[in-house]
């Protein structure tokens, strides 16, 4: 459907309307990646709130689509509710800062990727309490990738540019973006084959982990081991090529 640059009150209630489906299907991918105590209902009350934003600040002249430009509002809004409910620990923080920095050890010590039992070793844990480690820490996921990559007041989230793929529309601003989504894609090569698996059928095919575990052949566990450490592997890559 396409907007004058300037909505109208009308345009803006039909934009609501058109895309409240977004609410549901980003709520329904993301409980799974909450604790339990999460409520569904709070989530899409939240996530209504950052749809109703989406459609007061939305500009058509910036040439992104609607859709798109709700995904990551609803969601922001969602994550800054459960925020306030304060659900990741500082504890599971200093859990996911150690495999980080394990992980960004090995790297340099290697010059490759390590592998689990390397990481595991290097974090003085038996392979099986590492795997319980990214299994806690994988909950902090849905709230890092929506943390700023910069510190600066409109820094894009790791979510944003690991999902960004469209052309560029203007100069400057959009290529720097382009060139790190380009950096990203190299940074994809350099995982491991399940964990590049993972990631594309989660963030580019939207699979559930359920779904996922089907067509790999594992559980359901070993797929949020999977994307905890991919996360992980591609934040610290990023990071340290932005700093």
């Amino acid at each position: 459907m396409h907007y004058s640059q300037n909505l109208h009150k009308d345009d803006r209630s039909r934009l609501i309307r058109d895309h409240l489906y977004l609410v549901d299907i980003i709520v329904g991918r993301m409980v799974t990646q909450v604790p339990s105590f999460i409520n569904r209902d709070d989530m899409k009350s939240a996530g209504m709130v950052g749809l109703l934003d989406a459609s007061n600040k939305y500009d058509p002249s910036k040439n992104i689509l609607f859709k798109t430009f709700a995904e990551y509002r609803i969601r922001g809004s969602i994550l800054d509710e459960m925020r306030k409910l304060d659900w990741f620990s500082r504890s599971l923080r200093d859990k996911q800062n150690k495999i980080s920095k394990a992980i960004s050890k090995l790297e340099l010590t290697l010059g490759r990727e390590p592998e689990e039992h390397e990481i595991a070793k290097c974090m003085n844990l038996s392979i099986d309490d590492y795997r319980s480690m990214l299994n806690q820490v994988g909950h902090l996921g849905c709230v890092s990738l929506n943390e700023t990559l910069d510190h600066t007041s409109d820094g894009r989230s790791f979510l944003e540019t690991l999902a960004d793929q469209r052309p560029a529309a203007i100069p400057g601003k959009r290529i720097e973006d382009l060139e790190l989504t380009r950096k990203i894609a190299r940074f994809l090569t350099q995982l491991s084959e399940k964990e590049r698996l993972v990631i594309s059928l989660y963030y580019y095919e939207e699979l559930t982990q359920k779904e996922i575990s089907g067509i790999i052949g594992v559980s359901e566990g070993r797929i949020s081991q999977l994307h905890s450490q991919a996360l992980i592997k591609l934040k610290n890559k990023i990071r340290n090529q932005i700093h």
